[in-house]
């Protein structure tokens, strides 16, 4: 590990300011630089599923997930921390991201009960109480040895009426203080996560108070929360194109958990440097196949004696090697290389999505290259 500081994470911008908001961007962790807009692949439990470390090396993201809340349960952080770290426990040598657990406060609404101290979970395993607080948090994150830790926030639901709301955002920025004050490692960066629902005031509000924070000891970046959480995606795109834009700009910004096509897009036009989701793995595991004309289902009889690529302008492996119709054949047969390889498509679609729009911005054509990739996205099956 090289000998890179927590302080070496600041944004470097690469684009002008006729560009604005859309923008590439880099920044240094101890593990590599990462080079944005970036989409980050998940590995919940230390692994991106269905495929290798080296075909996911191939792939090319800049930087992949793990979950505090999975891995710290099982197999339990001191392990992983006994075992050298994250990185050399799952063989994944480029940066990580952890996630707080604080989705799981949001997908685990009706396992859990949460106080001020922290979050008491019934654990998905076994049954058996946990408890996660914002020291417990970094203290896993901290075995991890993440390069980008996440600060603990309580994810509220999309629709989520505005008096409780705000209790929930006011708990989030106490949660954040406390994250703060937790030492890490020296390499490890923390990002504080915004919430506010569609409330732009809201966003607004609870901005000021992380930058309050931030004014003492500064967050390495930060991330915009609680948001592809089960609001209408017309307010979310609303909240999106006037708020990403008053984030700090010397910090990576980040869109939590939102990873389809047009949600990358549209973020990197409003000014956001990452995302992640599970959507691209997820949906490859059923068949549904995402492509530069448009969605794709393998389960689809037509596919049968399909004897072209899944996508004839993609690169990647599978589509350099295999048909439709083997992939289709594949699926059918519940065959688990079909999983493995439907998601290296997927992935290395949504990766190369936001690389092609990074080398867009920087040749000054990003508005031409958004059009041509809205215009291949076809309401029928490619």
């Amino acid at each position: 590990m090289s000998k890179i500081t927590s302080r070496d994470f600041s944004f470097i911008p690469e684009t002008g300011e006729a560009q604005r908001p859309a923008r590439a961007g880099r920044f240094l962790t101890s593990h590599g630089e990462v080079l944005t807009p970036a989409f980050m692949p998940v590995g919940t439990q230390g692994t991106v599923k269905g495929i290798t470390p080296v075909q996911l090396r191939e792939i090319g993201p800049q930087v992949i997930l793990g979950n505090t809340y999975h891995l710290g349960l099982r197999p339990g952080d001191a392990l992983v921390a006994q075992m050298g770290g994250l990185h050399r426990f799952m063989g994944w040598e480029g940066p990580i991201l952890t996630d707080s657990g604080g989705f799981q406060v949001f997908s685990l609404a009706s396992m859990r009960k949460m106080t001020e101290e922290g979050v008491t979970f019934q654990s998905h395993i076994d049954g058996s109480p946990q408890f996660l607080s914002p020291e417990r948090s970094m203290e896993i994150q901290r075995n991890l040895g993440s390069d980008i830790c996440m600060a603990l926030d309580e994810c509220p639901p999309g629709r989520m009426e505005r008096a409780k709301l705000e209790i929930s955002m006011a708990r989030t920025t106490r949660w954040l203080a406390r994250s703060r004050a937790v030492p890490l490692q020296p390499h490890q960066g923390l990002f504080a996560i915004n919430q506010g629902g569609t409330h732009l005031d809201l966003r607004r509000r609870h901005l000021a108070e992380a930058l309050e924070l931030d004014a003492k000891t500064p967050f390495q970046g930060f991330a915009v929360g609680g948001l592809s959480v089960g609001e209408p995606k017309v307010e979310m795109n609303a909240v999106l194109a006037e708020f990403v834009k008053e984030l700090p700009q010397d910090r990576p910004r980040y869109l939590m958990g939102v990873g389809t096509p047009e949600d990358l897009l549209f973020g990197i036009e409003q000014g956001v440097d990452l995302f992640d989701c599970v959507l691209p793995s997820r949906e490859a595991r059923h068949g549904r196949i995402l492509t530069s004309r448009g969605r794709l289902n393998l389960k689809n009889a037509r596919h049968r004696e399909g004897d072209l690529p899944l996508d004839p302008a993609c690169s990647c492996y599978t589509c350099r090697t295999f048909s439709r119709a083997y992939l289709h054949h594949l699926f059918r047969c519940g065959e688990l290389l079909g999983f493995t390889l439907n998601t290296i498509h997927n992935l290395s679609y949504t990766v190369g999505l936001t690389r092609a729009a990074r080398q867009a911005l920087l040749e000054n054509r990003f508005p031409a290259f958004a059009q041509s990739a809205r215009s291949g996205w076809m309401t029928e099956e490619p």
